[in-house]
């Protein structure tokens, strides 16, 4: 004999059913993947953590020759790698475009190299596209940001297909929101988070 709570969800989605005219709609929204380098990672990862429509978030590495490599590692600059977040979102709640203008406005793409002061190729900017149309999108969102007149010189920012991607140490995830009283949080993390309008305590 069934329990009874058994055939009261039984009866209850019967009826959800029945009112919505067909079966309940299980399929999962799809997602997308994009990965961008910036600077540090620890700020821009909080930036796109804070937009809707992204779901997920990881600092890692990539765009580099060594294997599975250390933070130690990138910060030297001889693995080649850049500080990058890898971006998952709902492209039904923002698109990849969106992504892209919160990408420029997270950091100066003008700098070669380094965001302030945080200097070497592992501060490079990037984005590393994981399709043909993330390219042209990436590309064309450069040329309409060169034109808009909000840099005062041209985007330094690569455009390269999407290699391997490393996740950070546990420690580099989620930091600003782990650590938010850290001298590095406060000094630069904060006031960039506050003039985009976004959470910064």
């Amino acid at each position: 004999m069934k329990p009874v709570s058994t055939i009261w969800l039984g009866l209850i989605l019967t009826a959800l059913h029945t009112a919505s005219g067909g079966s309940v709609n299980t399929t999962p929204s799809p997602t997308e993947t994009a990965t961008f380098a910036g600077g540090c990672f620890w700020c821009i990862e909080e930036i796109f953590r804070q937009q809707p429509g992204v779901l997920r978030v990881t600092s890692g590495y990539t765009g580099g020759r060594t294997i599975d490599p250390t933070y130690a590692q990138v910060s030297s600059g001889r693995s080649g790698h850049a500080e990058a977040v890898q971006v998952v979102f709902d492209p039904t709640a923002i698109s990849y475009e969106t992504l892209l203008s919160v990408f420029w406005r997270a950091h100066d793409p003008t700098q070669l190299n380094r965001q302030g002061a945080d200097v070497g190729t592992q501060y490079r900017s990037a984005v590393f596209t994981h399709s043909d149309t993330q390219a042209a999108a990436a590309r064309a969102s450069i040329e309409a940001e060169n034109r808009s007149g909000r840099h005062r010189k041209a985007i330094v920012t690569e455009i390269v297909p999407a290699s391997d991607f490393y996740p950070a140490e546990a420690v580099h995830q989620q930091y600003f929101r782990n650590n938010p009283s850290a001298p590095y949080c406060r000094a630069v993390i904060q006031p960039k988070l506050r003039k985009l309008g976004l959470r910064h305590e």
